[in-house]
């Protein structure tokens, strides 16, 4: 029976977007079964003027497959995280650009690994996602994510105050700009720009971060991956940002976030022999004379 792919991709960045005629011929080449995301495919016909025949199209998430390629960068793979949601369909990231920690498989790998699909010549790894809830207004967007949670400032002048509960127990309240609770795979995304730990997938904690916090003894808190976390927050505009893998809605201050792990997990592919450690190590340029 042939294998079902549902393609989706970045919409911004036309180089990103130049290896899905390769893509295509190697589905092909194997009868495998293709969907592609409306917007993506418009960009891709209109926008690139790309001759595209012989697929299936689907808007949002009405779709299913066997496996969701995300061609784009570490963004447009959390984008398309989102769009898989709950439906466990293994996700693979194409990146035609820089490596990334999510979207790994470059251009010159397409072919063996589509075929390492076809072939079950691949693994794939489970990462744990965050689920929001609120006890007001309800967020419009999806209530998951899949890197991180940030709770910013709107302004650009006074800071937030963030009260923290965990697992009903009383922690903090941090007088920053905001706060970030990162799973695993987001430790190395906003969270580490703002000071947190890299934490390596699979390892069932996250992370709280604030954001230029007013207090030096402030540092970051991991804690267990079935926590509770609850967060009020005050501001004087009497509102605040929550962001969700970097898609950003705003709330009033009397809202009150609740923080889990998600009910289901992130299923993403990985080639045979892949090393999480070998794509630290290269992003975080450790180990690289930087010195002119």
């Amino acid at each position: 029976m042939p294998l079902r792919f549902a393609i989706f991709g970045n919409l911004y960045q036309p180089r990103k977007s130049a290896s899905i005629q390769t893509i295509l011929n190697c589905l092909a080449d194997h009868n495998a079964e293709v969907s592609i995301e409306r917007d993506f495919y418009n960009f891709l016909t209109n926008g690139q003027q790309l001759p595209i025949q012989g697929v299936h199209i689907f808007e949002n998430n009405q779709f299913d497959a066997d496996f969701a390629i995300s061609m784009g960068g570490d963004g447009t793979f959390l984008r398309t995280a989102s769009m898989v949601g709950d439906k466990q369909i293994p996700i693979l990231g194409v990146n035609t650009g820089r490596l990334g920690f999510l979207a790994d498989v470059n251009a010159q790998e397409i072919k063996t690994t589509i075929a390492d699909l076809h072939g079950n010549n691949y693994t794939t790894e489970t990462r744990v996602a965050i689920e929001v809830a609120t006890n007001g207004e309800s967020l419009q967007g999806y209530p998951c994510a899949l890197n991180d949670v940030a709770i910013l400032k709107r302004d650009t002048a006074s800071m937030i105050a963030l009260h923290v509960n965990i697992d009903g127990n009383y922690l903090t309240t941090y007088q920053a700009d905001g706060l970030v609770v990162s799973t695993p795979t987001g430790s190395t995304a906003y969270s580490l720009s703002v000071g947190g730990p890299i934490i390596v997938p699979g390892t069932h904690v996250m992370s709280l971060t604030a954001v230029a916090p007013h207090s030096l003894n402030v540092r970051p808190l991991v804690v267990s991956e079935n926590s509770l976390i609850e967060i009020m927050v005050e501001s004087r505009t009497h509102n605040f940002l929550v962001a969700l893998d970097g898609r950003s809605e705003k709330l009033p201050e009397a809202t009150r976030l609740t923080l889990k792990k998600a009910s289901y997990d992130v299923k993403v592919v990985k080639r045979a022999g892949t090393q999480y450690f070998n794509t630290l190590r290269e992003k975080m340029m450790w180990g690289a004379d930087v010195r002119g």
